[in-house]
């Protein structure tokens, strides 16, 4: 595959890069005096406050007198407590992560005839369209399996017989399609990228209808196409945890903006997949282990919390890692004493890596949670409370399922179309206006000069 290179150079725009700055910079008074909520933040890091759902409530502090006041996390989705949902399933041995589908979508739990007749649905919808995988997946290999997913799902919109109309019966049934179609879209993606990019075998196995979500993907990615139940149980709880999580994160609402607009449903999820790409968001599950890797390579012994502790420092002073000065998996915007999601993590991942050549890397992932809030505070001088957040324990989880961190953020993706779906169908139903913040214009005017007297 060629790749295109464009005239207009990296040294022709370094010419005048300093230019470039120059008109884009903006000093940061400018933001306090027009009152910016700068990432739609108030000043005390909450949230602006965009809409009202029943789809999903995120709660990691209260405000008491005006002052923001930390609590244990807790995530519902329609209501119900996600560690109810989890531990049902686990009290149950049954996978969950399709009946919170139904869950999110129509908003109560399935029957059992319901969940039935909806597995079922879902494994019809699994197949794609006739030569799909070839001209649009195979034809055009990329380097990022997230990219590839958001112009499959963009693609799938010409074979549609009614992609435009944004009727509730049809948007349902086009959400339905692309939770189901994901999965095998990542995986596909992901086998072409293995034979173009990694020059490896390219395994395209044929879907088994009975299976999960779950059991799907592992199918779909192993080259020997065996997993055990245990293993597709453990990935079940990571889709769960990851299905939903609130209208304000950054892809959700990017997904509830571009349906506010009225664009069709193939449009808004994979916008929404471009969202959850981001380093700072979807992406950041991959950066904990990229972190984790700089650690182990600096640090002889990383079991050692003295050691730790002093490579934390000089992570945070932009002085190791990928030189952020941010130290990945730790924090969040709602959650402050617990992330519910991390939590159900964790526990699994103890119990998974127990006994096996992961059990010193949960160690080390237990040490940077124990240390982080400690050493952020100390540095920044102030009282920081902070958590572990999902993407901790979730690259570990993924590892000893022996998922290639190039899939990372894609089961992300596959989980939370689930999310998307819903919000997209909550805005339609009871938005009824675009979107359209403002933004305070502070460049003064200019007459236009003649090009011969530039």
């Amino acid at each position: 595959m060629s790749i295109i290179e464009s005239k207009f150079t990296k040294e022709d725009i370094h010419s005048f890069s300093d230019k470039i700055i120059q008109n884009y910079y903006i000093s940061p008074d400018n933001f306090a005096k027009f009152n910016v909520k700068r990432g739609l933040r108030n000043s005390d890091g909450t949230g602006v406050m965009a809409g009202v759902t029943k789809i999903c409530s995120v709660e990691g502090y209260y405000i008491e007198d005006g002052e923001k006041t930390p609590k244990e996390g807790h995530l519902t989705y329609r209501g119900i407590e996600i560690t109810d949902i989890v531990n049902a399933c686990i009290k149950e041995n049954r996978f969950g992560f399709e009946e919170v589908v139904w869950l999110l979508l129509f908003g109560s739990l399935p029957t059992k005839g319901q969940l039935e007749f909806f597995n079922n649905t879902l494994a019809d919808c699994r197949e794609l369209p006739e030569d799909f995988i070839e001209d649009m997946i195979m034809k055009a290999p990329s380097s990022d399996v997230m990219n590839k997913i958001a112009r499959s799902v963009l693609a799938l919109y010409s074979f549609d017989n009614n992609p435009d109309s944004t009727d509730l019966d049809n948007v349902i049934r086009q959400c339905i399609n692309l939770i189901a179609q994901i999965p095998p879209i990542m995986a596909y993606a992901y086998q072409v990228k293995r034979r173009h990019y990694y020059r490896k075998s390219m395994y395209i196995h044929p879907l088994v209808p009975e299976y999960s979500t779950a059991q799907t993907i592992l199918r779909s990615i192993r080259p020997n196409k065996q997993f055990t139940d245990e293993e597709a149980k453990l990935l079940d709880i990571c889709l769960i945890c990851h299905a939903e999580h609130g209208g304000g994160n950054n892809s959700t609402f990017t997904a509830r903006s571009l349906t506010s607009s009225g664009t069709d449903t193939y449009a808004v999820i994979s916008g929404a997949i471009g969202a959850l790409k981001g380093p700072k968001h979807g992406g950041a599950n991959k950066k904990v282990s990229q972190m984790i890797e700089f650690i182990k390579n600096d640090v002889g012994n990383y079991t050692d919390e003295g050691a730790i502790k002093d490579e934390l420092v000089k992570i945070l002073a932009k002085e190791a890692g990928d030189r952020s000065g941010l130290i990945y998996g730790m924090g969040h915007a709602v959650y402050t004493l617990s992330d519910p999601r991390a939590m159900i993590l964790k526990k699994k991942a103890e119990e998974f890596s127990a006994g096996t050549e992961f059990e010193d890397e949960f160690r080390l992932l237990s040490l940077i949670e124990k240390l982080t809030p400690e050493i952020v505070s100390s540095g920044k001088g102030i009282n920081k409370v902070m958590c572990a957040n999902v993407d901790l324990y979730s690259g570990l989880i993924y590892k000893i399922l022996r998922v290639p961190d190039d899939l990372y953020t894609p089961l992300f993706t596959v989980a939370r179309s689930a999310g998307w779906s819903a919000h997209r169908i909550e805005e339609l139903i009871t938005g009824g206006r675009i979107m359209r913040p403002a933004y305070k214009n502070i460049n003064p005017k200019h007459k236009y000069i003649p090009i011969s007297d530039r």
